[in-house]
């Protein structure tokens, strides 16, 4: 949640291995994860809880696989934006954060940058929403489109 600050979770060895546990597969149940950490199933459930309240954990979600979804092109696609001005930047963010093709979108710095990752279906598909989005887009300075050969790495952990 890049807009908002998140003061620092005071994580313990119990938690930081509760978390790990967690983000390998968020589906293990809580007696595995007490027996694991040697803690009891009520105290891993209240410790759990604690960190989804503070925001530790932000939230629980689904890993799919994008081939398997009938998205099978990877884009990662840099935009500059034609000014850094907050009327430009604001509703450029807002625009890309209610795409459902656009997966991730990090505000970087140097010349309104956004690097945005993309799934799409095919290579007609992505020409279509990159006109949409950045080629008719008047506060698009330029965008460079790098497709995705191979997933090499994905990763949705913290090293804790």
């Amino acid at each position: 949640m890049a807009s908002q600050t998140t003061k620092r979770a005071e994580l313990d060895a119990f938690d930081r291995t509760i978390l790990r546990i967690l983000q390998a597969d968020n589906k293990t149940p809580q007696r595995s994860i007490a027996d694991q950490v040697n803690l009891s199933a009520a105290s891993v459930q209240r410790r759990i809880a604690e960190m989804e309240k503070s925001g530790v954990i932000e939230k629980n979600v689904s890993v799919i696989n994008p081939k398997a979804a009938g998205q099978a092109i990877t884009v990662i696609v840099e935009v500059h934006l034609k000014s850094d001005q907050s009327s430009v930047v604001n509703p450029a963010k807002a625009l890309f954060k209610s795409v459902p093709q656009i997966q991730q979108c990090y505000y970087v710095t140097g010349n309104g940058g956004l690097i945005l990752v993309v799934l799409v279906e095919d290579m007609e598909a992505y020409e279509a929403l990159a006109r949409r989005l950045f080629a008719d887009n008047e506060s698009v300075l330029t965008y460079r489109s790098l497709v995705v050969l191979d997933r090499v790495k994905v990763g949705l952990s913290v090293d804790i």
